[in-house]
Formats: structure tokens, C-alpha cells, sequence
């Protein structure tokens, strides 16, 4: 069970601070159930009230600075997500989303930069489905890194580029 204070990953609404754990206090609400109250950190005027017995939507505690580390350690070693089915691929992409982990959102980056590589090179135009799923893989990971590690969401693309050349370094010494 979460804390108050904890921060979690929720769903679609990602990273998200628990404000405050107990029964709702609503007149419509007559049954006795335990919810979450969760404060998106990048929607400060939303509240989500989860179940505390919720199966429908995944929930997580946000990642550590070391799993961060391990993650991007791993990160060379991740592979691409690579489905040739067009509505096979966004299913996959929404399942990857909606797990919320950390690795399967980088599979969904690693692969849609590959594809509109591709695609650039070949001429054609990203589709509209690829570049929302990257933003969306991208939100998610980048916000909750960002908060994890105390910097801005922005700056999170040049952490794991220095990361990256860090380790590139050490394995060339």
C-alpha cells in the first residue's frame, strides 16, 4: 500500500504524488472503499481518486536514482519494438504505454527514431500515429525521470546523452 508523500506512477496520468489515502468524503459515495488520492506532479490542479483495490490500471512506485542508473546502463541492450503489422504495432505501443515500465517506453522511443529515420530517408513523412506514441513514451519516461532525479523534464534528453558518453568513455579506457 502507498504512502502519503509517496510519488507514483498512475496510468495514463504518470507520475503523480499520493496527497492522501482514506475514504471519500462525497455524498454520492455510500460504500466503504479505500481510495488513493493522487496529484498529477504535471497537472497540479487535477486530483485522481484510484481504489485502493484498483486491478484496472497499473500503479507503481516512481523509480529510485539507481534503478534510473541500471535502466540506462540497460539501455544500449534494449531492443527496438519491431512489428510490421501497422494496427498490430499500435496496439503493442498502447499496451507498452499503459504497462507503465520504464523499458518498454524506451523500446517505443528507440523504435519510432528508428522508423522516422527511415522514413526521412526515404522521403516519406512520420505518420501521425508514430510521433504521438513517441511524445507519449517520451512524457512518461521524461517525467518521471525528471522528478526522480530533481531536474527539469527538458533537461532529461542531455542526461542520458552525457550518461551515455560517460559509460562509452569507461568501456574505452
Amino acid at each position: 500500500m502507498f504512502q502519503v508523500g509517496d510519488t507514483v506512477v498512475y496510468g495514463n496520468n504518470g507520475i503523480c504524488k499520493v496527497e492522501d489515502v482514506g475514504q471519500l468524503k462525497l455524498s454520492s459515495m455510500t460504500n466503504n472503499r479505500i481510495y488513493y488520492t493522487l496529484i498529477p506532479i504535471y497537472d497540479t490542479n487535477g486530483k485522481v481518486f484510484v481504489p485502493v483495490d484498483n486491478k484496472k490500471v497499473f500503479i507503481r512506485h516512481a523509480m529510485t536514482k539507481e534503478e534510473i542508473t541500471d535502466l540506462l546502463g540497460d539501455l544500449p541492450d534494449l531492443e527496438p519494438m519491431w512489428i510490421a503489422d501497422e494496427r498490430g504495432r499500435e496496439q503493442e505501443y498502447k499496451n507498452a504505454i499503459s504497462s507503465c515500465d520504464c523499458r518498454k517506453l524506451i523500446q517505443i522511443i528507440k523504435t519510432l527514431h528508428s522508423r522516422k529515420k527511415q522514413r526521412e530517408e526515404d522521403g516519406k513523412k512520420v505518420t501521425m500515429v508514430d510521433e504521438r506514441y513517441f511524445h507519449m513514451a517520451e512524457e512518461k519516461l521524461y517525467g518521471e525521470m525528471a522528478v526522480v532525479l530533481g531536474i527539469d523534464k527538458d533537461e532529461v534528453g542531455g542526461y542520458i546523452q552525457e550518461f551515455l558518453e560517460k559509460k562509452q568513455d569507461e568501456r574505452n579506457e
